[in-house]
């Protein structure tokens, strides 16, 4: 078997999963702050949590872990070209925004949030221009 592309098959399958995350529970940060009754807010809490804990907490490690051997299977001179700087770039963020979340999850958590729906309508939209600029610099590997 090649272990190849057996890791990259992986990293897709868990970078899937972890975008999805991404995109998702910011959503769900939209309608838990325009929630009006604590039956609602209770609901969103929950579904806020295990999003975060059993989807995307797991997803992103394992995308960082098969991204890892991924770029071990090539070689770490892989970092010389452009378009890997770019990605790595892009998934630190994606990083540092995940964990971005999980401190807007705690604040929903103690009912502490204090950003309006507006706010994460916008917010949602960082993991998806990262996604598109990793995508093509992924595929066509700009010199």
């Amino acid at each position: 078997m090649n272990l190849y592309l057996l890791f990259k098959s992986l990293h897709l399958i868990s970078v899937i999963s972890w975008m999805a995350g991404l995109l998702y529970l910011p959503r769900i940060f939209v309608y838990h702050s325009e929630a009006q009754h604590e039956s609602q807010k209770a609901v969103f809490k929950t579904m806020e949590r295990k999003l975060y804990n059993y989807i995307m907490m797991p997803a992103m490690l394992l995308s960082w872990l098969f991204g890892i051997l991924l770029i071990h299977s090539l070689g770490f001179s892989v970092f010389s070209e452009l378009w890997m700087q770019i990605k790595t770039l892009g998934v630190i963020i994606l990083t540092f925004y995940h964990f971005s979340l999980g401190k807007y999850l705690s604040d929903f958590a103690i009912d502490n949030n204090l950003k309006s729906s507006k706010f994460f309508r916008i917010y949602n939209e960082i993991p998806t221009i990262i996604l598109i600029v990793v995508i093509f610099v992924v595929v066509f590997k700009p010199l």
